[in-house]
C-alpha cells in the first residue's frame, strides 16, 4: 500500500523518506490545512525527493479558510502552478468551489490547463461539497483529467472511523474512473486496518509513518 506523507516545508522530507514514505505532499501552514510553499522550498524539495527516487505533490492554495477564490487568488494559483511546472514537480493538489459548494468549473478548468504535464489531485475541498453533489463532482473531475481525489469522507472534526462508510461509498462510485485517496486522521497505528477495510491502494496523512 502506497503511503503519501503530508509534510510542512522541507524540514521533514529527509526523515519521512528515510522512514519509508512513498510519495511526499509538500505544504506550508499545515495548521490551516496547507498552503503553497515558497519557490525556494519547492525547488529544494523537488530536487531532494527526485534524488531519492520518490515523487512530489505540492499544495497550490493561496490561503487557509474556504475554497471560494476571487480572480486575484486564482491568478496567484495559476502563477504557482507555472512555477511548479518549471521546477519539475510531479503533481499538484488544489480545489476550487462556488459559494453554493459545487465545483467552480470555470476556475478548475483554468487551473487544470495551467497544470499541463503534472498529475492533478483534487484536495479535501471535496469534503466541503454537499453529499448530494459529490458523485456529480466525481464524474466532472474524472472527465477533466484529474487523477485522484483526496478525501476524509466528511468533516475533519469527524473521526475517520466514523467516515469509513461514506469513504467506501465514494470509492465504490468512483470505480475505475478516478482514484480515491483516503486521508485525515490516518496514522501508522490504524493505517493497515483502514486500508484493509476500504481496499485502498494508497493512504494519505501526516502520521502514516513514524519519523
Amino acid at each position: 500500500m502506497l503511503k503519501e506523507i503530508a509534510v510542512e516545508n522541507y524540514t521533514s522530507i529527509p526523515k519521512a523518506i528515510a522512514a519509508g514514505a512513498d510519495r511526499i505532499e509538500l505544504n506550508d501552514n499545515l495548521a490551516v490545512g496547507g498552503t503553497t510553499v515558497s519557490k525556494g522550498v519547492m525547488a529544494e524539495s523537488t530536487k531532494y525527493v527526485h534524488e531519492h527516487g520518490r515523487s512530489l505533490i505540492t499544495m497550490i492554495r493561496p490561503r487557509g479558510g474556504n475554497f471560494v477564490y476571487n480572480d486575484v487568488e486564482l491568478k496567484i494559483m495559476e502563477a504557482d502552478l507555472f512555477e511548479a511546472q518549471a521546477l519539475g514537480v510531479d503533481g499538484v493538489v488544489f480545489g476550487a468551489l462556488t459559494p453554493a459548494g459545487a465545483i467552480d468549473e470555470d476556475a478548475m478548468t483554468s487551473l487544470i490547463a495551467a497544470s499541463a504535464g503534472m498529475t492533478v489531485v483534487f484536495h479535501m475541498a471535496f469534503d466541503a461539497i454537499p453529499e448530494t453533489k459529490q458523485f456529480a463532482a466525481i464524474d466532472w473531475l474524472a472527465d477533466h483529467d484529474v487523477e485522484r481525489i483526496l478525501t476524509h469522507g466528511g468533516p475533519l472534526t469527524t473521526p475517520i472511523t466514523d467516515t469509513l462508510p461514506r469513504l467506501q461509498a465514494i470509492i465504490n462510485y468512483a470505480g475505475d474512473k478516478i482514484s480515491i485517496l483516503p486521508g485525515g486522521g490516518i496514522t501508522n497505528q490504524n493505517a493497515a486496518s483502514i486500508g484493509e477495510t476500504l481496499g485502498a491502494k494508497a493512504l494519505h496523512g501526516t502520521k502514516l509513518i513514524a519519523f
